[in-house]
């Protein structure tokens, strides 16, 4: 696995972040999050999904998220 956390972590206002307890929250829910869509990725592969096709619907399906503020 070769892709690393972000070094800086943009705010709403455009500032990176720089709680430290943010930023170490991040990290450890980026580590999870690719960790998880490796897994899933790897588990289409190996049961006949196309690399290019499958990495589209992980990708559809990240922009797809509903976010929190939305909600609201």
């Amino acid at each position: 696995m070769t892709a690393t956390a972000p070094t800086q972590w943009p705010g709403a206002d455009g500032q990176p972040l720089s709680c430290r307890e943010k930023l170490k929250m991040l990290a450890e829910n980026h580590a999870e999050a690719r960790q998880a869509l490796q897994d899933v990725f790897e588990d289409a592969v190996l049961m006949g999904v196309d690399e290019a096709a499958m990495r589209r619907i992980l990708a559809d399906l990240v922009a797809g998220l509903d976010s929190p503020k939305r909600r609201a």
